[in-house]
């Protein structure tokens, strides 16, 4: 095993939640909260939509799809660890909407949680979109006047992107109600390290693993903000519109190209894979926190539940 160290990689990876982990496997995904009184689990068979349409499998297209996939996901993984939280952090006198207590008694509770999964993914989306492409266009813009040269407008809206992102990760850091948030996001990586290298999934195994993880979601992040760069060289400034509308049907290019870079970072250990994967890590640093012994205890046990069962049915 400890030849096959570098070259082992798994199609394993997770989500940190509020008071939990979700972890996804090549045929499991698993949830598990911690309550007061015990652990609550949630396994269900990992629905790959390209299963069904392999056409969203190919290369450059299931980047995109996963991308959605992963968020609507993470949403119903949020919602689950929400309904185990205890009553005094939630609200004793928290209640449904109206429109929530509409859908659910006209459609039912599952056509609810679809409803609310899916307005939440479209939110998430928009507010990315809008916060992280299209503000830095525009505030580029009021400088476009001044600058004739469409290559250093284009890396003056690359710097604006990536700061305000920094300052976005920066300030969720800040809040206090995260902390636990990233202390369970280390303890995940923590786990798949360990798993990764062949070790016992033990407490004291995973917590000598590192907290930062090639195939991280903030290294994704940060890998999307520099492939913009690159693919939205290819745009002219004449109009802001047009520029906005352009960044909105390229992007599906910058997250399918990002989304090869991060799997072939993950799949590969050498120079190259390193220096792609160092400006993911070093943010990680941030979101990112060494977890207690109880949350270690969360990710082994998400862990184990989505480990498949025949030998190599766990590598890319």
């Amino acid at each position: 095993m400890a030849e096959n160290k570098k070259q082992f990689r798994t199609s394993i990876g997770g989500q940190a939640l509020i008071e939990g982990i979700m972890m996804r496997g090549p045929k499991k995904q698993a949830i598990v909260v911690r309550t007061k009184d015990a652990l609550v689990t949630k396994v269900e068979d990992n629905k790959l939509l390209k299963d069904k349409y392999p056409i969203v499998g190919f290369v450059f297209i299931r980047g995109a799809v996963n991308f959605i996939s992963t968020m609507a996901i993470g949403v119903r993984a949020l919602m689950f660890s929400a309904e185990h939280m205890p009553d005094d952090e939630l609200g004793e006198d928290e209640k449904p909407s109206r429109f929530e207590s509409w859908v659910e008694k006209r459609f039912g509770s599952a056509a609810l949680e679809k409803v609310l999964v899916t307005f939440a993914v479209i939110v998430g989306v928009a507010l990315s979109v809008g916060l992280f492409m299209l503000l830095p266009t525009f505030l580029a813009g009021f400088v476009s006047r001044f600058i004739e040269s469409t290559i250093l407008m284009n890396l003056i809206e690359g710097a604006l992107r990536i700061i305000i992102f920094l300052i976005y990760m920066w300030l969720a850091t800040r809040l206090k109600e995260m902390k636990r948030v990233w202390a369970y996001h280390g303890a995940e990586h923590k786990a798949i390290y360990c798993y990764e290298k062949g070790l016992p999934l033990t407490v004291e195994n995973v917590r000598a693993q590192s907290t930062l993880h090639p195939r991280c979601g903030t290294s994704f992040l940060f890998i999307v903000m520099l492939v913009s760069i690159l693919v939205f060289s290819f745009t002219s400034w004449e109009n802001l519109l047009i520029r906005i509308v352009l960044r909105l049907l390229l992007l599906p290019v910058v997250v399918a190209v990002s989304y090869e870079i991060i799997k072939l970072a993950g799949r590969r250990d050498n120079l190259l894979t390193r220096i792609i994967s160092a400006p993911g890590k070093a943010l990680q640093r941030l979101t990112t926190q060494e977890p207690d012994d109880e949350m270690i205890e969360v990710a082994i046990e998400a862990l184990k539940l989505v480990i498949p069962e025949g030998e190599g049915e766990d590598k890319w």
